[in-house]
């Protein structure tokens, strides 16, 4: 197997079974319990505690198709509270932040971290620090992959979450190491290739990662695509496969930038975190997704600690789901008008666009609604703003305007806002 040394480290801490994990937080009575999250109607299957997986509920199913199972072993069900994973999303890639110089969100509960020259001599440590201190200050359990490629990083943290005897941290820095675990691996656990890729590989007699990882990339190219044969360069440790590269189904989209200059000005950080909802709205579009949840964060230098520090999100859950990027920079506005305060040097903003579906998929009317029938103008207009801004760059912004709803989730089975209500935290008796 070919091999090109390379000093780079990259790390990707994935949380376990995220959903449930957020639950157990303020459920510590459900640790160890059958526990499963389900979708916004409750229709369906989205996050299933180990437990439930050894049940054979499989991820997608319908509740009623297993409704004997749910019976027979008590399974706990929760609705999907997004506001509350969000929040605890944000928490935890907080936490990361302190870890490395640069982190990578990649998903909502998934980030990469550039560990170069950060954890030597011990990597294994520093990612066991890394899991005990992102469980201590958020209650998140997690896993932590290594390696000289995001490839591996995810290869690695895969054999982290599935082999207990790895602790939880895994580094494949060493080729020796890389070549031992990628015998012992399906092709389709490599991130990236899908069920179809997998099995045009399989024909070819490439069912193992490393068989993957020993063939040409130029052979790979012509019989797939330059994306598949950069992916086994990724195996071989040679860096050259951009995150954006891989398009996953979206569970989220983050929009956020740390600032050239301090801003102090909630005018600033208003028209700041506009420009941030324009883009992450024009992503929506491009896949041809609305949002229905959306959350806002700040936060201070936490490296300076000779300045205040502070760092707040806040979430809202939107009436009707949408793309529309007036009426995510208005939702965006009201949010930074909650948690925004004077006299702190603000370092960064950003929004994040969750619980994220298809712009298709049928959606329950409200007949009272203004707004849910102004759909089809406002997509026109956000069809011509993104053509004009296709061939005349920045050609056109919206400002930052208020906006104000009641955003009341109506599953029948969601949790209360621990983190987000004051109304609602979590009491401790103590006897």
């Amino acid at each position: 197997m070919r091999s090109t040394p390379c000093k780079t480290r990259l790390a990707l801490v994935d949380a376990n079974n995220f959903y449930v994990s957020c639950e157990r937080v303020f459920r510590p009575d459900l640790i160890g319990k059958p526990v499963a999250v389900l979708s916004n109607n409750d229709g369906i299957f989205v996050a299933r505690s180990q437990e439930v997986k050894d049940f054979g509920i499989k991820m997608g199913t319908p509740v009623f198709k297993v409704r004997h199972l749910i019976n027979r072993h008590k399974i706990h069900l929760f609705s999907s509270h997004y506001g509350l994973y969000a929040d605890m999303s944000a928490r935890v890639m907080s936490t990361l932040e302190q870890f490395a110089p640069n982190v990578e969100v990649y998903s909502i509960d998934e980030a990469f971290l550039d560990l170069t020259g950060v954890c030597d001599p011990d990597p294994i440590a520093y990612g066991q620090q890394i899991k005990k201190t992102v469980f201590r200050a958020t209650g998140i359990p997690v896993c932590v992959g290594m390696g000289p490629t995001k490839t591996l990083a995810k290869l690695a943290n895969f054999a982290a979450k599935k082999w207990k005897q790895t602790g939880g941290v895994l580094d494949l820095a060493d080729a020796e190491r890389r070549e031992r675990l990628m015998r012992i691996v399906s092709v389709d656990e490599v991130w990236g290739i899908g069920s179809r890729t997998a099995a045009r590989l399989n024909r070819l007699g490439i069912h193992t990662v490393l068989d993957l990882a020993k063939q040409e990339p130029d052979r790979i190219q012509d019989q797939f695509n330059v994306v598949v044969a950069r992916t086994v360069m990724e195996l071989n440790g040679i860096a050259c496969l951009e995150l954006e590269e891989i398009a996953p189904d979206k569970q989220q989209i983050i929009y956020s930038r740390s600032f050239s200059r301090r801003l102090t000005e909630y005018q600033e950080l208003s028209e700041a975190l506009a420009a941030f909802c324009s883009r992450a709205a024009e992503k929506l579009r491009v896949h041809n997704s609305v949002t229905g949840y959306i959350t806002i964060f700040l936060r201070t230098n936490l490296f300076n600690p000779k300045e205040p520090q502070y760092q707040r999100s806040a979430s809202a859950r939107l009436p009707a789901a949408t793309q529309d990027t007036r009426v995510i920079i208005g939702v965006a506005n009201r949010l930074l008008k909650e948690v925004f305060r004077e006299g702190y040097n603000y370092q960064k903003c950003g929004v994040q666009l969750s619980h994220i579906q298809p712009a298709t998929l049928p959606e329950q009317m409200d007949l009272f609604d203004r707004e849910a029938f102004a759909h089809t103008e406002s997509e026109k207009l956000m069809q011509a703003m993104d053509q004009i801004n296709r061939r005349f760059p920045k050609g056109i912004a919206i400002a930052a305007v208020g906006f104000d709803h009641d955003w009341r989730p109506k599953a029948e089975r969601i949790s209360k806002r621990y983190t987000t209500d004051w109304r609602e935290l979590v009491i401790v008796k103590a006897n």
